[in-house]
């Protein structure tokens, strides 16, 4: 298992950007394919954006399709989301994950990923 603890969420008006970090600590960081994830009351918790472990292979939810970007940096254990062009609709509490995934024929889901970080809000205004 994997300790994640996310750091970046807020208030942000509609258009502004946002950057979410997830360190993780535990085992070879590097080995874990990394997601976000987002939640909102009542319905079901989303994917949002996923990375390969080495970090070669990214994959997005088509609501974020060029507004969000995910990275990792390997040396420092963190994924981050970069998020722009943030919308009403994107207010959820997001979700760090650490699983397992790669290649041109996967598509994240949440049974991919066994360690979760307790969340963080994302609150966009209109």
């Amino acid at each position: 298992q994997v300790h994640l603890v996310e750091s970046g969420g807020g208030l942000v008006q509609a258009g502004g950007s946002l950057r979410l970090s997830c360190a993780a600590s535990g085992r070879t960081f590097s080995n874990y394919a990394m997601g976000w994830f987002r939640q909102v009351p009542g319905k079901e918790r989303e994917f949002v954006a996923a990375i390969s472990g080495k970090g070669g292979w990214t994959y997005y939810g088509d609501p974020v399709k060029g507004r969000f970007t995910i990275s990792r940096d390997n040396a420092k254990n963190t994924v981050s989301l970069q998020m722009n062009s943030l919308k009403p609709e994107d207010t959820a509490v997001y979700y760090c994950a650490a699983g397992s995934g790669y290649g041109s024929s996967w598509s994240p889901v949440t049974s991919d990923f066994d360690s979760w970080g307790q969340g963080t809000q994302v609150t966009v205004s209109s």
